[in-house]
């Protein structure tokens, strides 16, 4: 009987102690993901010891516990995705991760050029190189919006055209909606929403982000799902 209230106390310090040295998100989080294992390992000890009585309800009741936070478990996916939106002269990146953006000059003397190491004025010169290609403005300006907010302050209001850009479904092909989303070829259902609802977050204008991208997401998501 001592062994067992020996047992049961030091997993309750240990436990005091883990709630008090760290965040409350955190300890969430650990003791779903470990609780059913604790549970499973004393009722196994519990059930060695003859104790099965006690010790095998709790192995099942882990068990169950496992399975449960297994099938409510979102789509798996590998950290570090990145979806891909292209236009005649841009290539933009958008990290599902950190919600981060950034391009890729594609044409003209900036070629290869990361939009991120440009500064504010040579950002604005190439977005008067490009005003006449819809997606490429777009594209540029979901940039410029996101980085340098004040962007439109230091230019002329008539240099830059209105562009009808659409939504972009018309045209767009599975493999560019693949790429749009971040997805695999042949992604399950599960797994496109996953990746459309994480990018949607990101870029929704409600939330500072690009019409356009919002556009092109959208469209990618209805593509694939016909």
């Amino acid at each position: 009987m001592g062994f067992y209230l020996l047992l049961v106390l030091f997993t309750g310090l240990f436990l005091f102690w883990f709630v008090l040295n760290n965040p409350a998100p955190k300890t969430a989080a650990v003791l779903t993901t470990a609780g059913p294992f604790i549970l499973m390992v004393v009722g196994a000890l519990l059930t060695f010891f003859r104790r099965g009585m006690i010790g095998i309800p709790m192995v099942f009741l882990g068990l169950s516990w496992w399975r449960r936070n297994r099938s409510m478990r979102p789509a798996d996916y590998s950290g570090g995705q990145k979806s891909t939106v292209r236009s005649a002269d841009l290539e933009m990146e958008l990290d599902h991760d950190t919600g981060d953006i950034d391009g890729r000059v594609l044409t003209g003397r900036l070629k290869g050029t990361l939009l991120s190491s440009l500064g504010e004025e040579e950002l604005l010169s190439f977005y008067l190189e490009i005003s006449t290609d819809g997606d490429s403005v777009a594209l540029l300006t979901s940039f410029l919006d996101r980085y340098h907010p004040n962007w439109r302050e230091s230019v002329d209001p008539d240099s830059f055209r209105k562009q009808d850009t659409g939504s972009g479904i018309e045209n767009m092909s599975r493999q560019e909606a693949y790429q749009i989303l971040g997805v695999e070829p042949g992604a399950s259902q599960q797994e496109i929403y996953h990746a459309w609802r994480r990018l949607i977050k990101g870029v929704h204008p409600d939330h500072g982000g690009s019409v356009f991208l919002t556009a092109k997401i959208n469209a990618a998501k209805d593509v694939l799902q016909d």
